[in-house]
């Protein structure tokens, strides 16, 4: 597998997409694209919101992804356009400070992360100046990362249009790491298998270091996209972030039960790993020493030995500062067995059993009840979603992304999925004029895609 992102020199002739991307660019620009640039969404099979506490998750990149067509010049300013046009124009100076209004997240202010991350990974003083044209067919707030999907396209662009090189890995890396200048704290999924999907391939993600091993699906079985028609922005809410803080205060608590210094312990996975045990000695450990009952500040500073002031600047976000009480019990078992079901499901893939289908689907009902009751990031029409899925004909039926809307993803076997796609349609869609309004984008099969790359015209 090549190190860096491909550069592809590709046939635009039948390509309507390419073809009315470059035109639309010529007549608003008055010049042509030199490259285009893309990334895919992604849809996570099993491992929610389990990347940010250190543990592995098994993504696959989908075919709907963003597409950008460049221009690099001298003008001194970068213009970025959006192809829909409820997304309006934005321009800057190459010289002056990039801004990204966390209060106020806008579709550029992602594209802004990308160049951002390029800038100050490479030092650059003055960015080169360029006209970018952005075209997306990820449905927005899905969970199937159009606002990662953007980030990672905005740093390939930059790194281009700055004649600057890094690998797959690097760049995943940086994304990650840029992306949360919005005010996200995500763990670098959406970023890492942006970079280093391989079509036909779902990955097994694994952090610090990052690296992406290949795992064969299942022969006889699809994977089902469909949209509960409920947005979610996690740039916008602070669900996403005080999950993230709920699991750092756990793992502080697990720590100190345990006698560690948890000055330095972020992160579950790390608790486990100074603790040399198991998943499931983490899991009683967890009923052991959390209680179920929301856990208010006051009891927490106590449990840590910390003040209220350290507690809000070491622990808590930007955006979680107003939260008063936090259920950790809850959202460690939720992580420690999540982290579990995805080790499950890889293995249940390399061994190619004869019930593997079923086992599967079970792991992915097993997840999705997990995510609804124990993180509470589900919705009502999510959970509605998902029943349907499965009443459908799916083996096993989930959310996927951050939840709290957006997608589930389904594995059905091969030849129910006519009847399937068929079965949601009828049940969840056409019933609801807004929902068969979005049907055409919002159900989907899904087959694993490649990763991002630059596009020459040939």
């Amino acid at each position: 597998m090549a190190t860096n992102p491909p550069k592809v020199k590709t046939v635009f002739s039948g390509n309507e997409r390419l073809l009315n991307l470059k035109n639309t660019f010529e007549s608003k620009f008055g010049e042509s694209p030199q490259f285009y640039a893309y990334a895919p969404g992604r849809v996570n099979l099993i491992g929610e919101h389990i990347d940010y506490c250190g543990y592995s998750v098994l993504p696959m990149a989908i075919e709907q992804n963003i597409l950008a067509a460049v221009s690099v010049n001298r003008s001194g300013t970068i213009t970025l356009a959006n192809i829909n046009p409820q997304y309006r124009d934005f321009t800057l100076s190459c010289s002056e400070e990039i801004a990204i209004d966390r209060e106020n997240p806008k579709w550029h202010y992602y594209f802004l992360c990308g160049l951002k991350g390029i800038q100050e990974e490479f030092g650059l003083a003055r960015l080169a100046g360029m006209s970018c044209l952005v075209d997306g067919t990820i449905p927005p707030s899905s969970g199937l990362s159009s606002s990662s999907a953007l980030v990672c396209c905005a740093g390939l662009v930059t790194m281009e249009a700055n004649q600057k090189s890094l690998s797959k890995v690097a760049l995943a890396e940086l994304c990650a790491k840029c992306e949360r200048y919005i005010g996200t704290e995500g763990g670098g999924m959406d970023q890492s298998i942006s970079f280093l999907a391989e079509r036909g391939k779902a990955k097994l993600i694994e952090f610090k270091p990052l690296r992406a091993t290949d795992v064969k699906l299942p022969d006889g079985a699809v994977f089902v996209i469909s949209n509960c028609c409920v947005e979610m922005n996690k740039a916008a809410t602070s669900h996403f972030n005080i999950r993230v803080v709920e699991c750092r205060i756990a793992a502080k608590m697990l720590a100190r039960a345990r006698g560690l210094d948890s000055s330095g312990l972020l992160k579950l996975a790390q608790v486990q790993t100074e603790l040399k045990a198991s998943l499931e000695e983490m899991l009683a450990l967890v009923d052991e020493v959390l209680h179920p009952e929301e856990y208010s500040r006051e009891e927490i500073c106590q449990a840590l030995d910390v003040t209220s002031e350290q507690f809000s600047t070491e622990v808590l976000s930007s955006n979680t500062q107003h939260v008063t009480h936090f259920k950790l019990h809850q959202r460690a078992k939720h992580v420690y067995g999540e982290a579990a079901r995805v080790l499950r499901f890889q293995s249940v893939c390399s061994s190619e059993g004869a019930d593997s289908i079923q086992t599967l689907g079970e792991l992915m009902n097993q997840s999705h009840a997990s995510c609804r009751d124990l993180y509470e990031c589900s919705c009502p029409e999510l959970d509605q979603l998902v029943d349907v899925c499965l009443k459908s004909g799916a083996v096993g039926s989930r959310l996927t992304g951050a939840g709290w809307g957006g997608c589930a993803v389904s594995m059905v076997p091969s030849e129910k999925v006519d009847t399937f796609l068929q079965a949601v349609r009828e049940s969840y869609f056409l019933p609801d004029p807004r929902r068969a309004a979005m049907e055409g984008l919002s159900l989907f099969v899904s087959k694993p895609g490649g990763g991002a790359a630059i596009l020459l015209e040939e």
